[in-house]
């Protein structure tokens, strides 16, 4: 009997290749099969997925810098942890899709017209992973001096800044899914407030990992902050103005609605 992956010679009673690790499958798949498998690899507390998810909310430090100096097996990779982020918030946005008529945008109504408030979010939900991916340089770039005194260079922030961008979305997820289900016309107010979740955690993050402290630390995270304001308003006015180039909205749908007598 040999290892269907590596080829490696195995015993009959064989349940995992000593070689690659891998699972030795025995049997044909079924519903059964798949379901088994699924409870498996993503809610047995003893596997990587929880063990990140609940270790990025305690210990963010051991996971993100476990990785960074070279302990792969024990929490999920970062490319894949940004996976299950991206699909679960494309599940969100396709349900916010449908409940467009429902959303509150009263808060914008001095801004913008409905129909480009419907385009932009048309916008977003069609291209929200790379709107998603985008932000992740960004924070890299704005805590350039967080981690100084670890030498970390733009590769590894980039890492770090995965992990708590992947974590924050799935964090997101839980309550947003029930709001948009049960009570649509308050997710752009919860939506607001998840940003500022967003950064604290970011913050907790970089406090966890960053060597400095007091003063110094305090510093570090204003000028962290003041950073990805300034990139975050900017890359938020680069999204309407893509869309003018690429023919999403006209001028006339950015023209504020005539006051109502």
């Amino acid at each position: 009997m040999t290892c269907k992956n590596c080829e490696a010679r195995l015993r009959t009673d064989f349940l995992y290749c000593p070689a690659c690790g891998a699972k030795v499958v025995r049997n044909r798949i079924t519903i059964k099969n798949l379901w088994v498998d699924f409870l498996e690899r993503y809610f047995n507390l003893d596997n990587t997925f929880i063990k990140t998810f609940i270790h990025l909310f305690s210990k963010p430090e051991v996971v993100i810098e476990g990785y960074l100096q070279g302990i792969r097996r024990k929490y999920l990779n970062p490319i894949s942890y940004v996976g299950i982020a991206l699909t679960l918030s494309g599940l969100l946005m396709f349900i916010m899709s449908k409940s467009l008529d429902s959303i509150d945008f009263g808060f914008l109504e001095s801004e913008a017209q409905s129909v480009y408030q419907e385009k932009l979010m048309g916008f977003i939900s069609d291209y929200q992973a790379l709107i998603f991916i985008l932000y992740i340089p960004l924070t890299a770039i704005s805590g350039w001096l967080c981690f100084d005194e670890k030498k970390y260079n733009f590769a590894e922030r980039i890492i770090i800044f995965t992990y708590a961008l992947a974590h924050y979305s799935l964090l997101f997820f839980i309550p947003s899914l029930p709001i948009l289900l049960f009570a649509p016309e308050i997710y752009m107010s919860f939506s607001l407030v998840s940003v500022l979740v967003m950064m604290v955690y970011a913050g907790y993050v970089i406090v966890r990992i960053s060597n400095s402290e007091g003063v110094s630390l305090i510093a570090r995270l204003l000028l962290f902050y003041m950073i990805f304001g300034i990139l975050y308003f900017l890359s938020s006015l680069l999204i309407p103005i893509i869309m003018l180039l690429i023919g999403e909205i006209s001028l006339q749908d950015l023209v504020p609605p005539p006051p109502q007598n």
